[in-house]
This record gives C-alpha cells, sequence and structure tokens, in this order.
C-alpha cells in the first residue's frame, strides 16, 4: 500500500500545529500530515504528493483564507481526486461556502471552530473507514468488472467456436445427413466409427433422369453440372418435406431413405413427379424435350453403416431392399411407367386406396428365388394418362385376373377394351402381346 498523507489547511499556524499535534496522538505512526498555510500551497502539496503516489484520503481545510478560499480549494481538489475526503474547519463559514463546498466539492463534514477534540477524533476515524471502505468496494468492482470482462470475452470466443461448430456440422450435414447420424446413434459427425452398423426397416427410393447421356452430349461440362443441380434442387425439397433424407446422388440419380412410414415415400416420389412437370415448363426452349424421370421403391429391413478406410469414411445401406429399389427403377423405363413399388411397400401402406394404384407384374429379380409383385402409383401422371388409366382401371384388373388364370382369349380382349380407350398404355399393350404369343 502506498504511505498515506492526511492535508491539514490554514492560514494560522497555532491552528495547525494543534491540528497535527491531536491527528497524531489519535492516528500514531500510520500517517503523515502535511501542512499548508494557503489554498495554494495546499494545492501544490496535494499535486507533488499525487505525483509521488502518496495516497491521500482526506484534506482538512479552513474556510476564510488569503486569496483562496477553503471551499474553492475543496472544489479544485475534487476535480483532481473525486476519491479524497473534504473536511472544512471553520468558525466563520457563511452558507454559500458551505453549500459550494457541498455541491461542488462533495464535502464530507463541515466541523466549527473551536471544535471538540472527540467530535474531531470520531470525525477522522469515520473519515478512514468510509474512505477505506469506498476503496475496497471499488476495487472489488473494478475487480468483477474485469472478471466480467473477461467471462464476456470468453462468452465471445465460445460464441465463436459454437458458431464455427454449427457451420462445420451444416457443412457436414451436406455430406453425411444428419438423420443418417441419428440413426446410427451418433450424436455429432467426429463420433462416426469405421465399420459401425445398426438395422432398420426403412423404405428406400430411387429416382433417375431418362435418357441423361443423350441429354449431356449436347452441354458443356460447366451447363452440365448447373443442370444437375438445378434438376435436384428442386427434386430436394419433395423428400426433405415428406420426412426422407436423400442418402447419396449417383451422378443424376437420387437414393433417398423413409424411416417412418411407407407413405412419406410414396408422397415425396408423387411430390417429385409433380414438381417436375412444373420444372419442365420454366425450361421449356425448342429444342428441348421435357425431362422425364423413373421412380423406384421399396420398404423392408436395411442396414446402415460406415464404409472406407483409414483415411475416407462413407456412410451407405445395403441389403436387398436396396437393390430391389433400384431394379424398380430401372423396370419403369420397360413399362414405361414414372413410379413403381413393391408388394411390400404396398401392404406397409396405412390407407392404399387414397392412392391411384393398379398392378404392373410379378418380375424376378436377380438374387431372390420368388417372384416380386410391383404397383405402379399413377397419381401425378399427365391428366391425358391420369384419365386413361383411371377409366379403364377396372377393365385392366379384370384383364389381369384372366391374364394369371392363363385365360389369354378373354385377358386380350380386355386389354385390346383397355388400348381402345387408352392406346399410350405401354403395361397394356406388353400384357397383349404376351397373351397373344401364348395363345399362338
Amino acid at each position: 500500500m502506498n504511505q498515506i498523507v492526511i492535508i491539514c489547511v490554514d492560514d494560522e499556524p497555532m491552528i495547525l500545529d494543534s491540528l497535527r499535534i491531536e491527528l497524531e496522538g489519535n492516528l500514531g505512526d500510520d500517517y503523515l500530515i502535511e501542512l499548508a498555510q494557503s489554498g495554494e500551497e495546499a494545492l501544490e502539496i496535494f499535486i507533488e504528493l499525487r505525483e509521488d503516489n502518496y495516497e491521500i484520503p482526506i484534506v482538512i481545510a479552513d474556510y476564510i483564507m488569503p486569496d483562496m478560499k477553503g471551499d474553492e480549494l475543496l472544489k479544485r481538489i475534487h476535480s483532481i481526486s473525486p476519491q479524497t475526503l473534504k473536511i472544512m474547519l471553520t468558525g466563520q463559514a457563511d452558507v454559500a461556502g458551505v453549500g459550494n463546498a457541498i455541491n461542488y466539492a462533495n464535502l464530507y463534514r463541515y466541523i466549527p471552530k473551536p471544535w471538540e477534540s472527540e467530535d474531531l477524533k470520531l470525525t477522522i476515524k469515520e473519515a478512514l473507514n468510509s474512505y477505506f471502505i469506498k476503496q475496497e468496494i471499488d476495487k472489488k468492482t473494478a475487480d468483477l468488472d474485469r472478471i466480467n470482462q473477461e467471462l464476456l470475452q470468453v462468452n465471445l470466443d465460445l460464441k465463436k467456436a459454437l458458431e464455427a461448430e454449427l457451420k462445420l456440422t451444416a457443412a457436414a450435414t451436406k455430406f453425411v445427413p444428419h438423420q443418417f447420424l441419428s440413426l446410427m446413434g451418433y450424436q455429432n459427425i467426429t463420433d462416426v466409427k469405421l465399420g459401425d452398423s445398426v438395422e432398420h426397416k426403412m423404405s428406400v427410393l430411387f429416382a433417375d433422369i431418362r435418357n441423361f447421356t443423350t441429354i449431356l452430349e449436347t452441354m458443356t461440362p460447366e451447363e452440365s453440372f448447373k443442370f444437375i443441380n438445378g434438376y435436384l434442387s428442386v427434386m430436394e425439397p419433395a423428400i426433405i418435406e415428406n420426412q426422407g433424407f436423400i442418402d447419396k446422388y449417383i451422378g443424376d440419380a437420387i437414393m433417398a431413405l423413409f424411416a417412418s412410414k411407407a407413405d412419406d415415400a410414396v408422397q415425396a416420389a408423387i411430390s417429385m413427379l409433380r414438381r417436375l412437370e412444373e420444372y419442365n415448363k420454366t425450361r421449356q426452349r425448342p429444342e428441348r424435350k421435357p425431362l422425364k424421370i423413373g421412380i423406384g421403391i421399396n420398404t423392408g429391413d436395411v442396414i446402415l453403416g460406415t464404409v472406407g478406410g483409414a483415411q475416407r469414411i462413407d456412410g451407405t445401406v445395403i441389403g436387398d431392399t436396396v437393390n430391389l429399389a433400384s431394379r424398380l427403377e430401372e423396370l419403369t423405363k420397360l413399362y414405361d411407367v414414372s413410379l413403381l413399388m413393391s408388394n411390400s411397400t404396398f401392404i406397409s401402406l396405412e390407407n392404399p386406396g387414397k392412392y391411384s394404384i393398379r398392378l404392373i407384374d410379378r418380375v424376378k429379380v436377380k438374387g431372390k428365388a420368388e417372384m416380386v409383385t410391383v404397383f405402379e402409383v399413377f397419381d401425378a401422371d399427365p391428366p391425358e394418362s391420369l384419365e386413361g388409366k383411371t377409366i379403364t382401371k377396372h377393365i385392366y384388373e379384370e384383364a389381369i385376373i384372366f391374364y394369371y388364370q392363363r385365360k389369354f382369349t378373354q385377358a386380350s380382349q380386355l386389354f385390346q377394351d383397355c388400348l381402345s380407350q387408352n392406346p399410350s398404355d405401354r403395361v397394356a399393350r406388353i400384357y397383349l402381346e404376351r397373351c397373344q404369343k401364348y395363345e399362338s
């Protein structure tokens, strides 16, 4: 702690000596007592002591002095050191002088002359106690302010770190969907370990652009990527809005997963086809043909896991369910339809009757011994096709029954009726050709 000084100011030497004696008697050697016989001298001493790092808790000043009065002195000292306590000691101060000291110097106490020794003693001790309590409070306040500033900086640093982590996580989810992490039981992408796997029942959706290679032949590399990204940006929301997520893009192909309901996958596929119809309207040009896509959906158990090596890990989904969904997408080209689903998806629907569905075929799939029943969902067909399939649906279903009963003549006649009302129905034509082949 710096050495402590109390300054006494009075133009009468005898008064100063009396003050010094009383203060030294009451305070002992812990305090230096400096004396000044004028306001100017006191101000000079005060400034010099502060420059030498002395601590000055109290200034006691007479009011009536030559040149500079006590209230003016205390006012100037207050402007330099507001924390120093000011005491006015005089028998001739007027109300205005005391008022000035109170208003402009934050006067601590006024003691009239002649003073009572006990009164002076108590006043000085109270002033010192008040001063040092205030100093301690100011110090603790300053420490708290410093700590608060440090905490604020820590919070800012943490906020920046969190924002950086959120940006990293957001960027990472563009490569590894957060739904995939959740299904794997991961809290964060940093938890991913090579070889982890879990089994879930899911619906798998594959979508692919028809004649994609031919479309790209007339485009530059830059135009190709712009085209693909434009198309994918239209398809993605249909999947996200129906509680699905995109597992991967394979060129122009999309593989999406739906962990909740089979209906989500079907609704997403219908939405994709309707969005594509609107997208085709925006890109109409004489030299451009409308884009067509095929979609296959299958529901069943899949294995989600991580594959790769020490330097590169990828999340993937494997299993017969995935393979069949991909095969169904390929079959859309054969039957010239937009959306096919497996029997397992069909029986998983909450209310199949809400969709426009018809049986397409029973097909042999590589790697599976049993035949797979395939259905078409044609809710999103163009108006003419939707109307034609809807009108002929009853005739078509009756024809299918005859076909699988091997009553090819009756089936053939009904398929011809279908085609007479809906000539573009490729499925009815395939069945008609089969019937004619079996009849001959």
